[in-house]
């Protein structure tokens, strides 16, 4: 495959720091949860984001399995329905794989913009499931996650993607 003009050369990612980001992510979530702002509808989802990011990035090692598991260890955590998040981060998983190779040739401000509908899909599967087993809807501040989402990808993108930059060896003489 050709790369993109301007495109870094990128090494392999580690699969113990993909778990390590996954696990920092969940973690994160479960301490937003706990806080002040507690559960709010507000919030942004940041293990869907460092999921969407992964399977977009890494589709081999990061796919619809482990999608699955960490939506599972959400709802356990949230105390939520069996399968509310594992539904959503599934399909999240499964929309950002089917659009992993279209998405790596576009700018990552630009990549914001594209996974934005993923995000929305994600959470509206997400309230739809919610609202049928009864729960009241939470308000229309839920339409800021999306895009609280969307606006955190270029961060999130710099802070993976940075052990990836670095050269192998670094040597004077050689451009890479």
């Amino acid at each position: 495959m050709i790369m993109p003009r301007g495109h870094q050369l990128l090494l392999p990612a580690n699969p113990l720091f993909i778990l390590m980001s996954l696990m920092l992510a969940l973690f994160t979530n479960m301490v937003v949860n706990m806080s002040i702002v507690g559960n709010a509808a507000w919030m942004p989802d940041f293990l869907a984001l460092v999921l969407v990011f992964w399977c977009v990035h890494q589709p081999r090692l990061v796919g619809i399995g482990v999608a699955f598991f960490f939506g599972v260890a959400t709802d356990v955590h949230q105390s939520a329905l069996l399968g509310q998040h594992a539904l959503s981060y599934t399909a999240l998983g499964f929309m950002a794989i089917m659009v992993n190779r279209r998405l790596l040739w576009f700018t990552v401000p630009s990549q914001a913009m594209q996974v934005l509908p993923l995000f929305a899909i994600a959470h509206a599967l997400e309230l739809t499931v919610r609202m049928m087993s009864g729960a009241l809807f939470p308000g229309w501040m839920i339409l800021a996650a999306p895009l609280l989402e969307a606006l955190l990808w270029p961060v999130v993108s710099i802070i993976l993607l940075a052990p990836q930059r670095r050269a192998p060896d670094p040597d004077a003489n050689r451009p890479l």
